[in-house]
């Protein structure tokens, strides 16, 4: 297996609401800060992760495409999912050995429809979608099965604000309040805000690594595992996904310093917590993580990239980033980055 690491990461400053900018001129301030921090202007891979259904207009991913310039040509790929699923596909291409870079990118304008309408239409289009539940009301029968007290819930909403206030990608969130419900017991707070933005990182094989980044962060784990799509064959008050993903990683290996979590209601964080088996001591989600800010689609790769940073920034040396997708944390990617 071939050493890679990621040696760059960056995001846009995401917002709440549309701010009139296509998908292309929305990736290309990360993809040049990506490229002013490694020096390259070309990469032996590209892969990107985005959903057709947020722009409402297939092959939408191409036109982002414009961000990346016509000329020199390049190998490129595309994953309708989260871009964390496009990393581990660039991780995967990397291993093949007859290249030593690779870029990626994700991006999502959720402010453009009905982010709860549009993830309804991923589900079973014979028993689940005609039910008329949507993601929210999937999210509230979990948290009902988990059955986490409204305090701690609480605190992970204040803290997950407040860090997010602190960060300068995320969005400026009030402290929660209020105790009506959106879907019971789930209060609105509880539910990652609507969120734009778009994010690129750079990997790297090899002494080449070394050669763009004073300190890398070597991904020395990575694996992912789903469930079964019906949500009656599954126990939600757990995540066994989750779980074997963080074995396969080797998240228990070693220390942790710090866990990006991809947890878009609050509840979901109190699982995986207990899923990954994190020791005590993990700052989770201190950039706020997806109650902060949530580009659809780019949100996985964030958590992996904001993990990275710590490491490319010497304040961790030992980090995990997790990415889920599909309804109640059906599938799960866990990477484990070291120094």
């Amino acid at each position: 297996m071939r050493e890679i690491a990621i040696v760059a990461f960056a995001q846009t400053r995401h917002s709440a609401v549309d701010e009139g900018q296509s998908e292309s001129e929305l990736i290309l301030p990360p993809l040049d800060e990506v490229r002013a921090a490694t020096g390259l202007r070309t990469f032996g891979f590209t892969c990107s992760g985005s959903c057709d259904y947020l722009a409402g207009a297939p092959f939408s991913f191409v036109s982002a495409l414009d961000a990346l310039g016509a000329w020199p040509p390049i190998s490129e790929s595309h994953v309708e999912m989260d871009a964390a699923w496009a990393l581990y596909e660039a991780w995967v291409r990397l291993q093949h050995g007859d290249v030593d870079t690779a870029l990626v990118y994700g991006f999502g304008k959720s402010s453009l429809g009905d982010l709860r309408e549009i993830m309804t239409l991923q589900l079973d289009p014979y028993y689940l979608a005609p039910l008329g539940l949507d993601q929210v009301s999937f999210a509230a029968l979990q948290a009902s099965a988990v059955g986490a007290d409204r305090a701690e819930l609480d605190e992970i909403v204040r803290r997950s604000r407040a860090d997010g206030r602190a960060n300068p990608h995320a969005l400026d969130l009030p402290e929660p309040e209020g105790a009506e419900t959106e879907v019971a017991p789930l209060r609105p707070y509880d539910i990652a805000p609507i969120t734009d933005g778009a994010a690129a990182l750079v990997l790297a094989a090899g002494e080449v690594a070394g050669e763009l980044a004073e300190r890398p962060a070597w991904i020395t784990g990575i694996a992912h595992r789903i469930e079964p799509h019906y949500l009656g064959m599954r126990d939600l008050s757990r995540s066994v996904s989750a779980a074997g993903a963080a074995r396969a990683a080797g998240v228990g290996k070693g220390g942790v310093d710090v866990a990006e979590l991809h947890a878009q209601f609050s509840h979901e964080e109190v699982v995986l917590r207990r899923a990954l088996e994190l020791p005590e001591g993990t700052r989770i989600n201190p950039s706020g993580g997806p109650l902060a800010a949530n580009p659809v689609m780019a949100t996985g790769l964030i958590r992996i990239g904001e993990a990275a940073g710590r490491i490319l920034d010497g304040t961790a040396d030992r980090v995990i980033g997790h990415a889920a997708a599909g309804p109640c944390l059906q599938q799960n990617l866990v990477a484990v980055m070291e120094a």
